[in-house]
């Protein structure tokens, strides 16, 4: 059975991957480590020397050369601690640091169906516990682990040296502790794993609960809620007790064994000392060894759980590197758009499901053709898939049947980001980022000019509340934009949209979130925001519908219908349906 699973080589290997690029400094700290390591070792001669030629001679010249040694040695030890502590420290910040980089790098780009069977909260735990407890592993736990194990190895070659009847003690009592740290091992091993999941769950829901407090407060459903993480937080605590049970256990009884054995030690030495048949000092060197030999084995096996647990968390960042991006770049026969883009959209032979529900079609057999500059309404129920076909238009989502193309380019062929760079995008719920009103309005295009922001804001109608703000355009907004009205955070997304000013503009219901005068003034200014643009609009209200040059009627996936409002009330029954109950217009 091998000693590693394919999991732990994968996360060895990921280690040994982010360290290479500082390969020189481990170098440095692992010589500096050699250095303190022989220096402890050392120190044992050095008392040897002082119980020897000090102490049973009675020489002061010969005590206070031995005393000088010492102090030699002492300053040499500092010295090598404090650059082996530097250095290591160092690579443990830079590796954590490179890391988390790394993994950002990579969720970032990962398409959206990657978050649909992961929760983001349970993410952001690998990303910040999971490397910070990765940063104490190499910055501290991995060097004491290393240290202790060349003091283990250089203490039991010098005790030989010093007395090998003496050792044969301590080597018998050996299979004694490495008997109970395999058995105790694989066992941490698991439950560190696990303890490591619990805590992410216990940082998911906390992240999750407090992310959408106005509406636990707003339903009174704190008390729930405590109970709830009560029992997760009881949930991660038992699996730590297990957990360090079994580390307690381990450290035990390795002390048990192993001081134990140096007991046996020191009264077969202390008989030898008074036959004579070995010197005080060798005696004491000898003492000192096994101390700290002992010393060693104890730390190495309360190291050991730090490790299992750094494995745990290396084996879930590997995991999260692992997962593979569906949407990408074709590998062979990429085409690129040109700068200037028509925006001419056809959608041809359209089947979708979502990963998650891979038997319900969101989109069925959907064929259109969307000419350039043209503004297409999307109208239908909820659930119809109007918000799938933008997602798949962005290609968040490739679809398992049909074809999309932009200016007669099949999507599927295109570098994501040359797509998307065609598209403006405004959101039923707006995003909004933690900075400035500016900072916001930049997103899309962070060179723009603050004439340019203005601008957009003017056209948004979101110039005069903006300057309403405590410093203006350089007003710090809440998380998700709290603080705003969502009037004002849909205005706010509109504005950004234009300035991007990219050839295809898609509003998923923009103007859901705004009050009347609100709706009304962006309403008159959306046929000049539209214009030279192709703009596909999910719209319930009536005022966009009929400015829009075509209406597409779609449910359950399907394009039932296509053309103007006049035209579709009279011949779609749903249609029909939709403008009295929704447009508050009939037949």
């Amino acid at each position: 059975m091998p000693l590693l699973s394919a999991r732990q080589r994968n996360a060895l290997r990921l280690a040994r991957a982010f360290l290479a690029p500082y390969r020189w400094r481990a170098l440095g700290a692992l010589l500096a480590l050699l250095f303190t390591a022989a220096i402890t070792l050392s120190l044992g001669q050095g008392i040897r020397l002082l119980v020897d030629q000090g102490f049973i001679t009675q020489s002061e010249q010969l005590l206070n050369r031995s005393i000088l040694l010492f102090f030699v040695l002492v300053a040499g030890l500092a010295i090598g601690t404090f650059v082996r502590f530097y250095l290591v420290s160092w690579i443990g910040e830079r590796f954590v640091a490179d890391i988390r980089q790394r993994v950002f790098d990579h969720l970032i780009e990962l398409h959206p169906g990657f978050y649909e069977s992961n929760r983001a909260s349970e993410i952001q735990s690998r990303l910040t516990a999971d490397t910070t407890l990765l940063q104490t592993v190499i910055g501290s736990s991995l060097s004491m682990a290393l240290r202790n194990a060349l003091t283990l190895i250089g203490g039991v070659i010098l005790m030989f040296v010093t007395n090998a009847k003496l050792t044969s003690i301590v080597v018998l009592a050996l299979p004694l502790v490495i008997v109970p740290i395999l058995l105790f091992g694989r066992r941490v091993r698991h439950l560190s794993r696990q303890s490591q999941d619990r805590v992410a769950e216990v940082g998911s829901y906390v992240g999750e609960t407090l992310g959408q407090i106005k509406t636990v407060q707003a339903y009174n459903h704190q008390a729930q809620d405590r109970e709830r993480f009560g029992h997760t937080v009881e949930a991660a605590f038992a699996t730590a007790c297990k957990r360090i049970l079994q580390r307690s256990w381990l450290v035990s009884v390795v002390i048990l064994l192993v001081l134990g054995a140096v007991g046996v030690m020191l009264w077969v030495g202390g008989m030898d000392v008074i036959a004579g048949r070995i010197s005080p000092g060798a005696l004491a060197a000898f003492v000192f060894y096994s101390l700290i030999v002992g010393m060693a084995f104890g730390t190495l096996s309360e190291v050991l759980g730090e490790l299992q647990r750094a494995a745990g968390a290396a084996e879930r960042i590997a995991e999260l590197l692992r997962a593979r991006n569906e949407i990408q770049a074709p590998q062979s026969g990429l085409l690129t758009l040109p700068t200037t883009v028509a925006g001419h959209i056809e959608l041809d032979g359209l089947r979708f499901a979502y990963p998650s529900r891979p038997q319900h079609w969101a989109i069925d057999g959907i064929d259109l053709d969307i000419r350039p500059g043209e503004t297409l309404a999307l109208v239908g129920p909820s659930g119809a898939g109007k918000s799938t076909l933008f997602d798949l238009l962005l290609r968040f989502f490739d679809p398992q049947q049909g074809e999309i193309r932009i200016d007669g380019r099949p999507i599927a062929r295109l570098d994501p980001r040359d797509l998307r760079r065609c598209f403006a995008l405004v959101s039923q719920n707006p995003a909004l980022f933690y900075g400035s009103v500016e900072d916001n309005l930049r997103y899309g295009r962070p060179a723009a000019s603050d004439a340019e922001v203005q601008a957009a804001a003017r056209a948004a109608h979101a110039d005069e509340f903006i300057r309403t703000l405590p410093e203006g355009y350089r007003t710090h907004l809440g998380e998700s934009g709290i603080g705003l009205s969502g009037g004002q955070r849909q205005r706010l997304a509109i504005a950004r949209a234009l300035l991007v000013d990219a050839p295809i503009l898609l509003l998923d219901e923009a103007t859901s979130a705004l009050d009347a005068e609100s709706e009304h003034l962006i309403q008159q200014a959306l046929p000049g925001l539209m214009s030279g643009r192709t703009t596909l609009v999910i719209a319930h209200r009536l005022a966009t519908v009929l400015n829009a040059d075509r209406i597409a009627v779609i449910d359950q996936g399907r394009l039932l219908a296509l053309g103007r409002h006049a035209e579709l009330v009279g011949s779609n029954p749903l249609y029909a349906r939709l403008a009295e109950l929704q447009f508050g217009q009939g037949q």
